[in-house]
Order: C-alpha cells, then structure tokens, then sequence
C-alpha cells in the first residue's frame, strides 16, 4: 500500500468516486454524515460523478439521498441495479428456477438465517419474526411480506440471506455450491448476497466508467467489506476504511481513516484539494 499524495502534490484528476455505503460511507449510527452534504456540490462544480455504491436496495439508497437523489448516480444490490436520477442503466438478474434452488437450500439451513428475494419493484420475504424484519428494514425500503417467495413474481436482482450468526463461517460455505454458477459474497457480518455469475460492484464501476468515458485512473473508490474488493480494483485511487476487513486492507492502494472519523469525505477533501464549505 503507498502512502496518500503528499501535499504538495496538485490534485489528481478525478471524475468519479464510488462509495460503499454501510461501514464506510455511514457513520456508527447508520447516518450519513452531515460533512457529505455541502461537498456534493463543490464536487458536481468540479465535474465530479458522486456514485453511492452498496448492497442496499435502490429505493433505501434514493430515500437517503432524498434531497439530491434526482440527479444521483447510484449503483444498487451491489452492482446488479444502476440508475441515474430513477432511470436504469444497467442490470443483472437471475434465473427463477435459480432463484428457486436458493430460497429452497436456505430454508433447509440448520443455521438461524432468513432469505430475501430482491426484486426490481420490491424486496419479498417470507421469514416475519420482528428481529429479522428490523434488519432487513435497514437495508429495504420496499419490502414486502410473502406467504411462498417461491411464488414471487418480479424480476430477481438477487438472494440476499441475513444470518444471525457469522455470515462468512455458517452461511457463505453452505451456499457455496452455487458459486459455480452464481456470484456468492459476503456483504457484511450477517450477509451473504447470491447474484448473476458476472454482477459485482466492480462490473457496475465499469459499465459507469464505459458509459461516462471515464478511466480507472480518474476513478476513485472507498470500500469496507469484501463484497467491496472488484470496485478498488476498478479504481486506481483505492481506499480502505481504517478498520476494514484485511483483505480490503491487502487490496485497496491507500488507507483512510474510519467511518467514526468521517473518513470519507475528510480523504476526499484532502486528496482533491477542497476547501471546507
């Protein structure tokens, strides 16, 4: 990893900064910080594409970023959802029988899990005990309760499964038989996404920058987790979070202080020379 640019350096050219949301973005407390909101404009004044880029669901992410959401490059269920101001630009689904063989190998979990079948209009659960409906809240604005998500009816950007346990040691490994086909991360502590073979924030970083004629040198990007690790290899300017998982640690090129400590937004004002507003 090499240190950030000194000082004295001029600011790199950058045209586009992707940005997890949970762990990286948002502060301890879920929120994003209030330090965001006046460096949005200074960075559409400098031509700069601000891109939320997460696990979440497009409507949770364009309800945060309400007040400038109209505009706002965002890339969802990470990476198999971008829009632009509400309008798709891009997406990855997956098979129905697929989907069916997913929802079915959670089910027959020993572990204490729950499926989410997500959906383009709305995410679909059927598991409606309160603690596990208080975390996908977090995560899904729209969410609708199901008697069979065997029988929704929606276009499936994937199968995300909450564990209440270690997503990475029970969950991950049960369902890694699907990897062979499908695209199988873990998102966070709890989560385990299964996507299309070819979605992952990386891919969507690269439909951005092939859409906008962006390059990878005027890309930059802050991760977390190891669903995060394709988007820093998108991007020359790399960072991880402080406390990051070590692989992101490993992968990222530069290091940034925590989400506790804004790190966010003070590493971008820092790298492209911005003034505080």
């Amino acid at each position: 990893m090499t240190p950030d640019p000194g000082a004295t350096e001029a600011a790199p050219d950058i045209r586009l900064i992707t940005v997890d949301m949970d762990g990286t973005l948002l502060d301890e407390h879920h929120e994003i910080p209030a330090s965001l909101w006046p460096l949005l404009p200074q960075l559409n004044e400098r031509g700069v594409l601000f891109c939320p880029a997460s696990g979440r669901q497009h409507a949770n992410l364009a309800t945060r970023f309400a007040p400038v959401a109209r505009d706002l490059l965002i890339i969802a269920e990470n990476g198999s959802y971008v829009a632009q101001g509400g309008v798709e630009i891009s997406s990855a689904t997956i098979d129905r029988g697929v989907v069916a063989e997913i929802v079915t190998a959670v089910r027959d979990l020993a572990a204490d899990v729950g499926a989410v079948v997500c959906g383009k209009r709305s995410a679909y659960v059927e598991r409606l005990d309160a603690p596990f409906l208080a975390e996908c809240e977090r995560y899904y604005t729209l969410l609708q309760p199901v008697d069979d998500l065997l029988a929704v009816d929606d276009d499936v950007l994937k199968v995300a499964v909450f564990d209440f346990g270690s997503a990475q040691h029970s969950t991950a490994p049960a369902l890694e038989r699907f990897s062979g086909t499908q695209q199988v991360v873990v998102s966070g502590l709890h989560w385990v996404d299964v996507m299309h073979p070819t979605t992952h924030k990386g891919t969507a970083v690269r439909a951005v920058q092939e859409r906008y004629g962006i390059t990878r040198a005027q890309t930059m990007a802050f991760g977390d987790y190891l669903n995060d690790l394709e988007m820093l290899d998108a991007a020359e300017h790399s960072y991880a979070m402080a406390d990051a998982h070590p692989s992101v640690v490993a992968r990222a090129r530069h290091l940034a202080p925590s989400n506790r400590e804004d790190g966010v937004v003070r590493t971008i004002r820092e790298v492209l020379r911005l003034p505080a507003a």
